[in-house]
């Protein structure tokens, strides 16, 4: 029995085949079903061990998705600056934008690596791509702006072996790399990010704040200074499961007139388990922003799951590649 490619290869192919199927001429309606119905149906057809056609469990709390302790794995999940290669795929959707109640699809596709660069310290890098639909509020229809927006990679010098607090200090960019001039700000920016976080008991508590100033781009453009403050509180329950609050406050700085502030308030619930031997982190949470610029979203929801990839020993290689036979060996055979 030959296998040409591993589960983890074949999701890379599968979200590159999604990246080269963009095209202009998609819509927001588009957007925001694909993301939303594809992480829901996850949600709701995933379950804890797969079994064969007679019913039989064959993956149990010993194999590979379980592996690690999985305390563990759901603090590392929480944890953004965690030693823990992670894909997440995020869809936001705001409502009630302008006049015609509009609404804005986001979807971020935002993968976590770290690196070792010495014996006491860790490099952990985040790049952001956002797909987004843009509304055009001058037209009652449903037209706008679809396309790439701009690239916001972070990176995190992070120490390896932190105490209670844990932080990671570093740069943010943002890459004027929008398909479309509505879906970005034409500028190249820069700033400092850092990461501030404690994991007692039960709880995760920290927070993310960077600011960007702009430095080269184009000159029609307006100036970027710009702040984002993210706070995320998650509470353990008991199987996986987890309230979590994660708004995420910006501040443009060079607007006035009530245009500068976007203030959410809400929260969601999460849960970390297996999608077949596949550990994943699945959020939806609901925010309403309490302060907002004239015309903005006033409410939005947010739907993510994150693919988890932590090591294994060989001994769990090993048991996750029998469990795959057995699995394999128990499906009927096509012929």
């Amino acid at each position: 029995m030959k296998v040409t490619a591993t589960d983890n290869e074949m999701f890379f192919i599968y979200i590159d085949s999604i990246l080269r199927s963009v095209t202009p001429t998609c819509r927001s309606r588009g957007l925001q079903t694909l993301g939303t119905i594809f992480l829901l149906t996850i949600a709701l057809v995933a379950q804890d061990s797969p079994v064969d056609m007679a019913g039989n469990q064959l993956a149990t709390e010993q194999t590979p998705a379980a592996a690690t302790n999985a305390e563990a794995l759901r603090k590392a999940a929480q944890n953004p600056i965690a030693n823990l290669i992670s894909v997440p795929v995020q869809n936001n959707t705001n409502f009630g934008i302008g006049p015609d109640d509009r609404s804005q699809g986001i979807l971020n596709i935002q993968p976590v690596i770290p690196a070792h660069l010495t014996e006491n310290w860790n490099l952990i890098s985040r790049i952001i791509t956002p797909i987004i639909f843009q509304p055009t509020l001058s037209h009652p229809v449903n037209q706008g702006g679809y396309g790439f927006g701009d690239l916001n990679p972070s990176f995190f010098l992070s120490p390896r072996k932190p105490g209670k607090i844990i932080w990671g200090v570093g740069p943010a960019l943002v890459l004027p790399t929008a398909t479309n001039p509505v879906l970005g700000q034409g500028k190249w920016s820069i700033g400092p990010s850092v990461v501030v976080l404690a994991q007692p008991g039960k709880w995760t508590l920290g927070g993310l704040v960077n600011n960007v100033w702009s430095f080269a781009g184009q000159s029609d453009r307006p100036a970027v200074n710009q702040m984002l403050f993210q706070y995320f509180i998650n509470y353990n329950l008991p199987h996986g499961w987890y309230i979590t609050w994660q708004p995420t406050l910006t501040a443009n700085w060079e607007a006035s007139n009530g245009g500068r502030w976007v203030v959410p308030v809400g929260g969601g619930i999460g849960r970390i388990m297996k999608i077949g031997f596949q550990p994943v982190n699945l959020t939806t949470q609901f925010y309403g922003n309490a302060v907002h610029p004239p015309g903005a979203s006033p409410w939005g929801m947010r739907v993510q799951i994150a693919f988890l990839f932590p090591k294994l020993t060989k001994q769990q290689q090993k048991m996750m590649l029998e469990q795959k036979l057995k699995q394999m060996d128990a499906e009927p055979s096509q012929n």
